[in-house]
């Protein structure tokens, strides 16, 4: 857990700049400063109009959050795969689907509310500047329930994402290192082709995430009304069709392919560090 933990630390933080970008392309606006037509774009936009730190507001949310969150994930990653048989000899592919699945529905739950404040503060017309004020006013203005009312469509994307994630990487480490030993290039290579896979293969449901989120910032009437999956969906087909549902899929898969080969390797790094001095002490 503790190595989870610093793990989802070390994931968030480093890429946090690509996953703002994400966000502000992903989000409905008629703003046209806050219109980007692609990641260098809006990069170079962000940077010349609000400073290049305005690209890391939101990051105090992120560490709060992921730290607590990643222990629970591969706590329970490991317990559940390992009571499945997942440990044993061959490709379990059934066995790390469940623990995947298991995982992300322990730690997203405790995870959503800081998603919310994080992804509320990467938006271009935030006018909350810290986490603390941020999570009083959307308490303020919206309720409790608006920490949560993402959780449903959270699970809906992550359930699969961390399902296809842990699968390709238990997969391709298993062919890349049959040995299983601390290899840091398979535990990278393993861990951004899942993460980019399982990135793709979830964007769609990602778009409907970023709009739950965010829909009490939206200058959009019909949008603040959304209260659910099927009323995101909705709203995006209508606008754009099936184009709609691949906004923001580059910085997306910019995002989670080097932040999950940093996420798995800084997981069995401190993972082999805390088993040897286990072993010693």
């Amino acid at each position: 857990m503790l190595a989870g933990a610093l793990a989802g630390i070390s994931e968030h933080t480093v890429m946090f700049p690509i996953d703002s970008i994400k966000t502000r392309m992903q989000v409905y606006t008629t703003q046209p400063q806050a219109i980007y037509s692609g990641v260098t774009n809006a990069f170079s936009t962000i940077s010349a109009q609000e400073g290049a730190k305005r690209l890391w507001r939101g990051v105090g949310s992120v560490i709060l959050g992921a730290g607590p969150a990643h222990a629970v994930y591969f706590g329970t990653y490991e317990a559940v795969k390992h009571a499945t048989g997942g440990n044993n000899a061959g490709h379990q592919f059934a066995s790390t689907a469940i623990a995947g699945a298991s995982a992300t529905i322990a730690s997203d739950a405790l995870m959503n509310p800081f998603d919310v404040v994080k992804q509320r503060l990467q938006l271009h017309n935030a006018t909350s500047r810290t986490v603390a004020s941020t999570f009083q006013k959307v308490y303020t203005q919206e309720g409790l329930g608006a920490f949560w009312l993402s959780y449903p469509t959270t699970l809906t994307m992550t359930v699969p994402f961390t399902a296809v994630q842990f699968t390709v990487y238990e997969y391709a480490k298993a062919i890349l290192n049959p040995s299983n030993a601390y290899s840091p290039a398979t535990h990278m290579i393993s861990g951004g082709l899942a993460g980019a896979l399982a990135s793709a293969f979830t964007n769609p449901l990602d778009v409907c995430k970023t709009l739950l989120q965010t829909r009490g910032s939206s200058e959009d009437a019909i949008i603040r009304k959304a209260n659910g999956m099927k009323d995101a969906a909705q709203i995006i087909w209508q606008r754009e069709g099936a184009r709609g549902f691949f906004r923001g899929l580059t910085p997306r898969v910019m995002v989670h392919t080097p932040s999950n080969a940093i996420c798995w390797l800084s997981y069995e790094l401190f993972k082999k560090i805390f088993i040897e001095y286990k072993q010693k002490s």
